[in-house]
């Protein structure tokens, strides 16, 4: 399979590299062609433009900064569509949005060109190791015919659903990310103001329910099911939790935003007489004021976390 590629800065350069490892024929462009030097070495084929780099592909990537350079390389003059035949494909690599790929998708698909998101998630190193994870929206049927260069970038490549999703699914799993960040940040900077030595308020956290335990495994367990009865842990003792570490923090001058927040949205569940339900049925406030539910059927969901498993 001919593969293209546009883009190869830290991210790009290691994932086109590996298309050539997996066995696949590599065009490559960038803005600047000294970064495609270990690419040319290697037996890829030079593009001066992304036109070219279409025309000659079966499959184009990019990997790019954002939305707008996405725009711009593949709608822009001497862009992505203007060399894409009917029955290509485009993948976009990039962390765009949602809105962007799907106006891309609208407009190819009137020349019969297929285009798909597919943001990664491992970083440098995982690129350079092909461990990533890749997050494809689009056509099913596009996807699994495409599925040897996904697996050429990444060990990990799941279809999530149409156009799109692929892109939620990333801004979804970052976002996260960086909230987490910045509530652990809160935390340790208490723990360690009152009194404790980092490394081990790091070592002794990893040994409680929460350092064990993967993050989003709750979700799973709680919200997914919507099943907050009987409680694993009593909202009311939740609460009491947060708000002794918030009361820790006043003590000491640590501002604690993020857990006072947090102790506002537990008050809340309280005052609804939900103290004795499990402590995450205060998630159940934000699925209120952002109008759906995040509900998968039981059976549905023990079969993922089965194959979840099996993969493992």
């Amino acid at each position: 399979m001919k593969v293209g590629f546009i883009g190869l800065g830290t991210m790009g350069g290691s994932m086109a590299f590996n298309t050539i490892q997996g066995g696949h024929e590599l065009v490559v462009h960038d803005i600047r062609r000294e970064s495609a030097t270990r690419h040319l070495e290697a037996g890829a084929t030079w593009a001066d433009s992304p036109r070219e780099v279409a025309e000659a592909s079966d499959i184009v990537f990019t990997s790019l900064p954002g939305p707008t350079e996405v725009e711009a390389v593949f709608l822009g003059d001497d862009g992505i569509l203007q060399g894409m035949s009917p029955g290509k494909v485009y993948f976009d690599l990039s962390t765009s949005t949602p809105n962007l790929i799907r106006r891309l998708h609208d407009i190819a698909s009137g020349q019969g060109v297929q285009v798909l998101d597919a943001p990664v998630s491992g970083g440098p190193r995982g690129a350079a190791n092909r461990n990533l994870a890749i997050w494809v929206g689009g056509d099913k049927d596009v996807f699994d015919r495409c599925k040897s260069a996904l697996d050429a970038i990444g060990d990990k490549a799941y279809y999530v659903g149409p156009i799109g999703c692929g892109a939620v699914a990333k801004l979804v799993h970052n976002c996260a990310g960086y909230v987490i960040q910045a509530g652990l940040a809160e935390v340790f900077t208490m723990g360690v103001k009152a009194g404790v030595e980092p490394l081990a308020l790091w070592q002794a956290v990893r040994r409680g329910a929460q350092g064990r335990r993967g993050t989003f495994e709750g979700l799973a367990e709680h919200l997914l099911p919507g099943k907050f009865d009987p409680p694993d842990f009593a909202l009311r003792l939740a609460r009491k939790d947060v708000d002794l570490a918030v009361s820790v923090g006043r003590e000491y001058d640590v501002p604690m935003r993020l857990a006072n927040l947090v102790l506002q949205e537990m008050t809340e569940a309280m005052n609804r007489g939900w103290g004795d339900r499990d402590s995450r049925v205060a998630m159940l406030l934000q699925e209120e004021r952002a109008g759906v539910e995040v509900r998968v059927d039981e059976e549905v969901l023990e079969a993922a976390l089965e194959a979840e498993k099996s993969a493992s």
